[in-house]
């Protein structure tokens, strides 16, 4: 396809000065108008850049991820600082506008849906908006104060076309088609050279079956996935935990019934995060969901992080959904027994997103990884037939 800019999510797993000299290496540039060093609070990434395609001047503003100094790891937003891009974008557009006299405006936003849907309703003056983070296949384009708005999923599994019809340098007419990449389709050579290359050395390791599963492996749903279940129950029998916590993501490609292989455990967890314990309270926890609930589905969507629910084995949890912050769980259990708000649990987990740096005592890393306890476990319990427990129940 080419490219002629990106904005960045978790490119900021190199760390922002790293992912600046990549970013130098690169035919393209990183946009990124609401990431600001601390210090001077200056653009780290140029905000915009303008192109020039068959006798129209487009700008293109970029917005990266603003949930990276919120959520992730400290080292991703070490000397930097996000924003939401809504303070930022007004000024811009008026500039492309009316000094770099561009004929149309088009924004590439990794806030995700909710987030970029509110946004565009807040700010007019963008015609076409190219939306990430969520994962959302859109079919049919969003139209938010005159803007067209897009999503087309993730993993390289589609692809977006969006053609315009314009008059005068204004858009008259668009067509929308969202593709399956199928295996149908031939993949380009050069390409498809580069991917065997970089797979080489670790083919022969990635390939190796390590276990069965009897049923589709997946994070497409929101409260809960047969994926993190595999992850959740490994890390319980690894470590003999009263209850277990991964991060309620959305990457990785579905596993289909049949067998699993290593490089489908990396698929799972591509960092292969070290498998920790700590000591939660059971206010601490109570404390904790209704934080993850307000993430996933507070009523402002700049309150949002465009995740899932954090994942969990060991407990159940029933909740209104449409309650205000911090109201929303009716009742929690541990097992079969209601959770007591002053004992503490021995709780498993991997990566801080799952529990917060903050909460807990005798926090300490096991001598496990993620992939190797998922190997094991499926040694012990191959074939695996693992399905939705009712971990979370919305009431």
């Amino acid at each position: 396809m080419g490219f002629d800019a990106m904005t960045a999510h978790w490119d900021f797993a190199y760390g922002p000065k790293r992912l600046l000299e990549l970013g130098q290496q690169l035919t393209y540039p990183i946009l990124g108008i609401n990431v600001f060093h601390k210090n001077a609070s200056t653009n780290v990434f140029p905000p915009y850049q303008i192109l020039e395609r068959a006798g129209l001047r487009i700008g293109i503003i970029g917005i990266a991820s603003n949930i990276v100094a919120k959520t992730m790891p400290l080292s991703f937003s070490k000397g930097v600082y996000f924003t939401t891009g809504l303070q930022e974008l007004p000024g811009m557009i008026s500039y492309l506008m009316h000094t770099e006299n561009v004929d149309l405006v088009f924004l590439l936003s990794h806030l995700g849906i909710p987030q970029t849907h509110k946004l565009l309703s807040e700010v007019p003056g963008i015609d076409v908006c190219l939306c990430a983070h969520t994962h959302d296949r859109i079919r049919h384009p969003l139209l938010v104060n005159d803007t067209i708005m897009i999503e087309s999923g993730s993993h390289g599994a589609f692809l977006g076309e969006l053609l315009l019809t314009i008059n005068n340098g204004r858009i008259v007419a668009y067509e929308h088609t969202l593709t399956e990449v199928s295996e149908s389709i031939a993949p380009h050579p050069v390409m498809q050279s580069l991917v065997e290359q970089a797979l080489d050395p670790f083919r022969s390791k990635l390939a190796e079956v390590v276990g069965q599963t009897l049923h589709a492996l997946d994070r497409s749903t929101c409260l809960e996935a047969t994926m993190d279940n595999l992850l959740l129950q490994s890390m319980l029998e690894t470590t003999g935990a009263d209850m277990a916590f991964s991060n309620g993501w959305r990457y990785g490609a579905p596993i289909a019934p049949g067998p699993i292989t290593m490089g489908q455990l990396y698929n799972i967890t591509p960092m292969d995060p070290v498998i920790s314990l700590v000591e939660l309270t059971g206010t601490e926890i109570w404390q904790m969901l209704e934080d993850n609930l307000e993430k996933t589905f507070s009523i402002d969507a700049y309150q949002q992080v465009g995740g899932y629910v954090k994942r969990t084995a060991g407990l159940r949890v029933y909740f209104k959904m449409e309650n205000p912050k911090g109201a929303r769980i009716q009742s929690l259990f541990v097992g079969a027994e209601p959770i007591d708000p002053y004992h503490s649990y021995t709780t498993a987990f991997v990566t801080e997103q799952a529990v917060p740096q903050c909460l807990g005592t005798n926090r300490r890393d096991t001598d496990t990884h993620a992939v190797d306890a998922m190997r094991a476990y499926l040694h012990r319990h191959s074939p695996i037939n693992l399905s939705l427990e009712g971990t979370f129940i919305s009431v």
